[in-house]
């Protein structure tokens, strides 16, 4: 048996007249510990049990094999791990390999539980930034770019209404793709051209990130209708390749769109704040992924959670206007350096 991943294949001797060598054992003090036969058979058990412990390839095939001992009563440990979602559990990897999982502790003290960000990647949001700071389109591309987001706006209001959770679900897998886009046609221009970025490959791949993170943590207050997961996959396929071609064409252009993408976030944002206030929402406890990230009071609530995203939008919103005007001026990024860790 064999699959994708980690996998266990087990093969059951019975009274085989082979090669002493035909079974091996991985143990913990590296012996290697021969089956030995006899006239009639294998000398112990009646059965011996040859687990395998495979990690391969879909395609390529197997990779790494490595054999466990033979008739063991003793199973692998298994380890738990929260994910990016919080509370998924995995499994520990053997590996020949021997790449060693850290072992992380809090600033208390207590396990970091947490595989997709580490403790040095965490932050305290700066909720003092201008929410009411906006780019007057004055140019062709300002006001194509401004038309066009607004556009998008309509239909996310009738579809969504007033579910600000599933709301800002959809948001977020939309916002984390253009840094994500703009971070990677940066790094191949920079090959291209054996030249730096100016640090704005990394400050666009970090803005990836966070708006992944935001995601991340409302998938832990929200549960998306399986029409919902399918609209992620139609709005990001058209959404990444139509974002992926303007920047191709105009980084000024993509990078303004961007930031009116950000300015109607915090629209977005302060709407679920205004429903949290009224009690149209729940205010329930704050995800504990949130609580980590941003550094949040162990007792804070969603409308803490909503507020330190709306401080990173506004933050994403500012760096993207201001690489937009970098080359509205004539410059290019690596110009002027990039403002990593802005947010």
């Amino acid at each position: 048996m064999m699959s994708r991943g980690t996998t266990t294949a087990v093969r059951s001797v019975t009274g085989l007249m082979m090669n002493p060598r035909l079974f091996s054992t991985a143990a913990g003090n590296g012996s290697m510990i021969g089956a030995m036969r006899t006239g009639s058979g294998l000398i112990g058990s009646d059965k011996a049990v040859a687990t395998w412990w495979i990690k391969s390839y879909p395609v390529i095939g197997v990779r790494n094999a490595s054999t466990m001992a033979l008739g063991e009563k003793g199973q692998h440990k298994e380890e738990t791990a929260d994910g990016a979602a919080g509370g998924e559990k995995g499994k520990e990897v053997v590996s020949y390999w021997g790449v060693q999982q850290s072992k992380l502790k809090k600033e208390d003290g207590s396990e970091w539980r947490w595989n997709c960000f580490k403790p040095w990647e965490t932050y305290q949001a700066d909720l003092s930034i201008d929410l009411k700071k906006h780019h007057v389109p004055k140019t062709y591309l300002d006001k194509f770019a401004y038309w066009t987001v607004k556009s998008l706006r309509l239909p996310t209001d009738i579809f969504f209404q007033r579910r600000y959770g599933c709301r800002a679900m959809m948001l977020e897998t939309v916002a984390a793709v253009p840094g994500m886009v703009g971070g990677m046609l940066l790094h191949c221009k920079s090959l291209r051209r054996f030249e730096h970025s100016g640090g704005w490959i990394k400050a666009l791949l970090e803005e990836a990130e966070n708006e992944r993170m935001h995601l991340m943590t409302f998938m832990e207050v929200s549960n998306p209708k399986w029409y919902e997961r399918a609209l992620v996959f139609t709005v990001q396929g058209i959404f990444f390749n139509a974002y992926f071609l303007a920047y191709l064409a105009s980084p000024k252009l993509a990078h303004r769109i961007t930031g009116y993408l950000e300015e109607e976030a915090i629209h977005s944002y302060t709407e679920f704040l205004k429903e949290l206030d009224k009690g149209n929402i729940e205010n329930v406890k704050a995800p504990a992924i949130a609580i980590d990230y941003w550094r949040l009071p162990a007792d804070s609530t969603l409308r803490d959670v909503v507020m330190v995203v709306r401080a990173d939008e506004a933050h994403h919103r500012d760096v993207n206007h201001f690489a937009s005007d970098i080359h509205y001026q004539g410059l290019e990024l690596k110009d002027s350096p990039a403002p990593i860790g802005y947010h």
